[in-house]
């Protein structure tokens, strides 16, 4: 593989992932607003079944998203290419959205899983807030890192020399 193929690659590759995991982000945001309608033990319930399906898929399109972005940093530092800011602003607000779920959203699914759903705890409403509060910054975070690469990556043709003492257009 060529270095501009391989470098198309990564970036359609940044963009393609990024865009999936901003997809699923907002459709959880707005099913977590559908779900605020529900009882606790309602709530519960339905969050204990999302573990199984949405953990694993979350974490499959998150480790890619984050070696396509780091690898489009390397290549943009390396290159010193005008694409590095875009793609250090999307990489640390993907780290920012990483260290939301880290802190706050991962405990807090782990908090619930050991939840009975017939007697939730009194304070229920309280962690569903508090997740849905971080989780909302973090699908701020995941769009927003999705603009910067839009930014990123399209491809741009090169500058062409005019021959005129070597002002490029």
């Amino acid at each position: 593989m060529t270095d501009a193929a391989f470098v198309k690659t990564v970036r359609y590759t940044s963009l393609l992932c990024c865009a999936i995991l901003s997809g699923v982000a907002v459709t959880v945001l707005f099913l977590e607003l559908a779900l605020r309608q529900l009882t606790g033990p309602a709530y519960i319930r339905v969050r204990q079944v999302e573990f199984g399906f949405f953990t694993w898929y979350i974490g499959a399109v998150t480790v890619p998203t984050l070696v396509a972005v780091v690898m489009l940093v390397l290549h943009a530092r390396r290159a010193h290419s005008a694409v590095l800011r875009p793609s250090v602003v999307a990489l640390v607000l993907l780290l920012l959205a990483l260290l939301v779920t880290l802190v706050v959203n991962g405990p807090v699914n782990v908090q619930e899983s050991g939840w009975n759903a017939l007697t939730p705890p009194a304070d229920w409403a309280r962690v569903r807030d508090r997740w849905q509060i971080a989780h909302a910054v973090r699908t701020v975070a995941i769009v927003l890192a999705l603009g910067f690469l839009g930014v990123a990556v399209p491809d741009r043709p090169a500058p062409v020399s005019s021959g005129h003492g070597g002002a490029e257009t």
